[in-house]
């Protein structure tokens, strides 16, 4: 499997560290709101990443962070904690608001037919860890006190933009217009590993360190989680490009720092859902989730068709038209399955050769739409059902897009459909029809037709035979 690894800019041969397990980290939620339909784009592809890993038969351990404290309003150390902001606009306790939220994003993770990682870690279960690596960073003098915080010094690295060749002045994040500086940090790009009392004094959740009663920072905890589950060593590290700086460039800074070796060897950025408008966000426009999708009608399974018809590595432009265009052939292809039987044997010949492509659609850095496509040449081949069926439900293992359970619900309703409407008569009549046919006896067969057209049928021929429908 070829990946493109954003740290190198190329793609490369995906080779895990050790050949027993991936060691794969992803960013979890910050829950003090539901996720909006571009954050889940990012966890509907991280999770056919991890169920592309598995199907090629490796043997995968997925760790996520819930981060419900420490993540400020902007990434430069400055304005309220999320958590507390979400608690205040709800009037509710943080802990109300994180558990409340995070059941709703692993409902719409489950509606999404997004795998749970094997293990979910939230923030608040950690402190220990992250104040055992702040003092280890303040002891190899990669870190430092003031004003009652605790920084990371940016000034002992050799580099600190990993991701990127951009000059500080277009990524300084604490001097960009209206972000307020911090006088305590020596360095502008210097962040923060542990807050104390001295930077909020009503932040409602605190804990004693060696630095007074706080708490820790939001870069310092997907370190500490990842340390505490997976060792000292990653392979796989992903979330949104939008993560890739600060978040990612700061995780990457104190880990190694704090190990004293490399960290992660492959990172895995997924970019931007935007609308018309630009970035979708929780705090412009209508506020798009999975609930609201369904409120209009939408099966999620459609959304998530549209996320993997389009590259994890190209912006994805979401529009009504869009989805619906999506939604439509979801539903094309749910139907199209809907007449496929099981009969006879894999023909493996076949089923062997059209894996091929789904494979390499894979291998090929997670090419999505073209797995897709791989679904329909199944449906356009040569082959009998029973080997598209195999290769539908195989292929599935990955896509996550419930072809064949909800193609069985549309087989059920047709055929619930047929007996509503059965009627002895019409059927002896079809029946009649299909017999004139095959004595060839034409002109029988096109009466029979002609009168049950007069009669308000249409009869449709099909590859199990002539149905009838009223018209």
């Amino acid at each position: 499997m070829y990946l493109y690894n954003s740290l190198s800019h190329k793609k490369e041969l995906f080779q895990p560290n050790s050949p027993d397990v991936v060691k794969m980290y992803t960013c979890g939620p910050t829950v003090y709101h539901y996720a909006h339909i571009g954050n889940l784009r990012t966890y509907i592809m991280e999770d056919v990443l991890e169920k592309a890993l598995r199907y090629q038969g490796y043997n995968v351990k997925r760790v996520m962070n819930i981060t419900d404290v420490g993540h400020l309003a902007s990434d430069a150390d400055t304005g309220e904690d999320k958590m507390l902001k979400g608690a205040k606009r709800e009037n509710k306790s943080v802990m109300e608001i994180a558990q409340y939220y995070t059941d709703a994003f692993f409902a719409d993770c489950d509606k999404l037919n997004i795998k749970r990682p094997d293990v979910v870690e939230p923030a608040t279960g950690c402190i220990d860890e992250f104040i055992k690596i702040v003092v280890g960073l303040l002891e190899k003098g990669f870190a430092y006190e003031a004003g009652g915080n605790v920084y990371f010094d940016t000034s002992k690295l050799e580099k600190y933009y990993v991701f990127n060749d951009h000059d500080e002045e277009d990524l300084a994040v604490g001097v960009r217009e209206g972000v307020e500086e911090d006088t305590n940090k020596r360095n502008r790009n210097d962040f923060v590993l542990w807050f104390t009392k001295s930077k909020f004094e009503d932040q409602a959740l605190k804990w004693d360190s060696p630095w007074g009663v706080g708490y820790p920072g939001w870069h310092i905890e997907c370190s500490g989680i990842s340390m505490k589950h997976l060792g000292e060593d990653l392979d796989i590290h992903a979330g949104g490009i939008d993560n890739a700086f600060p978040h990612h460039t700061n995780e990457i800074a104190q880990s190694e720092s704090y190990l004293g070796h490399k960290w992660c060897n492959y990172w895995f950025h997924v970019h931007h859902l935007n609308t018309n408008d630009g970035k979708m966000s929780k705090s412009k426009g209508e506020f798009l989730t999975v609930s609201l999708l369904e409120s209009k009608g939408y099966d999620p399974m459609a959304y998530r068709l549209f996320c993997l018809q389009s590259h994890y590595r190209r912006n994805l432009v979401f529009s009504w038209e869009n989805l619906d265009n999506a939604a439509v052939a979801y539903e094309k292809l749910i139907a199209k399955i809907a007449t496929l039987n099981g009969e006879g044997e894999v023909e493996m010949d076949a089923f062997n050769a059209l894996k091929e492509k789904f494979n390499n659609a894979l291998n090929g850095d997670l090419n999505t739409s073209l797995a897709v496509t791989a679904v329909y040449d199944v449906l356009k081949a040569k082959c009998n059902d029973a080997t598209k069926l195999a290769l539908l439900k195989d292929f599935d293992q990955v896509l996550s897009l419930n072809l064949l359970e909800n193609a069985e619900k549309v087989r059920v309703e047709n055929a619930r459909k047929e007996a509503e409407n059965a009627d002895p008569e019409i059927d002896a009549m079809v029946a009649a029809r299909t017999e004139a046919k095959k004595a060839k006896n034409w002109a029988e067969a096109d009466r029979i037709r002609d009168e049950l057209k007069a009669r308000g049928i249409e009869i449709i021929d099909t590859p199990q035979g002539a149905k009838w429908r009223k018209v």
